[in-house]
């Protein structure tokens, strides 16, 4: 191994609705003690759930899996209707929800265009727990597409009356590249005001073009199951260049870097800075030099959920 330079990629690492999620859980582990119970991971990220585990924390899958009185939070990635009905009906001591405000916008645009009787187009994974809470505002009335295959052979009960959202993780050139064919498809589809996708998952996604213009090899930090940092990976290797998902500095294998002097270093937006540097200093111990890219600053947070702050009033 002979790396000569690492570059860091700026932005990276968590974004606000993390940071506001991640916080919630820490306050109500203050505020109330173990166990806490989270519905889904908290964000996707190994390191920060099992970190939250050995506090005290039981991440479910299912409400049947929380006892009557406890105390639980929803994830940033939101919830269907239906989960909050079942949590109400457990007689929760505290229920907390943790919900990414931009998730939340994108549950209140489908409410919204449902009720005007409008079809909803969900560009996303329909098996990520970000569609599956959203499409779950209006299932009935709600169409999954994943990728350009399944938006040109969409059949739609009123072509004439169709709105699309996206999952706010995607690529931003795939969910793009869908979009315009679903636009073509069906010209009088609307389209949100705001784009779906959030700032930072646009952020991290352009610092990462930028970054893999410079290197030989980009390495993502984060969790096989975080879509963000699936699709960081997938956005270096769309500029020839060869990029890995590791969950830490320990995930990198050596013969990865045979024939590469320079190393690029991301990571997904659940994914706490020490992992970074971390990986930092194992590639300072070969020898290399660390540089940044990237001038970029991110001055976005979100207040935390009302249960939290007016415990502590």
């Amino acid at each position: 191994m002979n790396i000569d330079k690492v570059i860091l990629a700026k932005p990276r690492g968590f974004c606000a609705g993390v940071e506001m999620a991640i916080e919630s859980v820490e306050r109500a582990l203050d505020q109330h003690g173990a166990p806490l119970y989270v519905f889904h991971e908290i964000v996707h990220n190994q390191h920060v759930v099992e970190g939250l585990k050995k506090r005290g924390v039981i991440f479910v899958n299912s409400i049947d899996e929380v006892p009557a009185g406890a105390n639980v939070i929803f994830s940033a990635h939101g919830v269907a209707p239906a989960i909050w009905q079942a949590a109400r009906a457990k007689k929760l001591k505290w229920l907390i929800d943790a919900t990414c405000p931009l998730v939340d916008k994108v549950h209140r645009e489908v409410r919204k265009f449902a009720a005007q009787g409008y079809w909803i187009v969900l560009v996303g994974h329909r098996d990520h727990d970000e569609i599956v809470g959203t499409s779950g505002e209006a299932p009935g009335r709600t169409l999954i597409v994943e990728n350009v295959a399944q938006a040109e052979s969409l059949s739609v009960p009123d072509p004439d009356k169709v709105v699309v959202l996206t999952q706010t993780t995607l690529s931003v050139d795939d969910a793009r590249d869908i979009v315009q064919v679903l636009k073509r498809r069906f010209p009088q589809m609307i389209t949100p005001a705001k784009e779906d996708i959030c700032y930072a998952t646009q952020n991290r996604q352009d610092a990462v073009k930028q970054l893999a213009r410079e290197v030989d090899l980009v390495f993502v930090i984060g969790s096989k199951n975080s879509e963000n940092s699936n699709q960081l990976v997938k956005v270096a290797r769309s500029f020839g260049k060869p990029a890995y998902l590791i969950d830490d500095y320990r995930g990198v294998q050596t013969e990865w870097l045979h024939g590469i002097s320079s190393v690029g270093i991301t990571s997904g937006a659940s994914v706490p800075d020490h992992l970074v540097q971390e990986a930092v200093e194992f590639f300072k111990r070969q020898g290399a030099r660390v540089s940044e890219l990237g001038t970029l600053h991110e001055n976005i947070h979100f207040a935390l959920p009302e249960e939290i702050s007016a415990a502590e009033m």
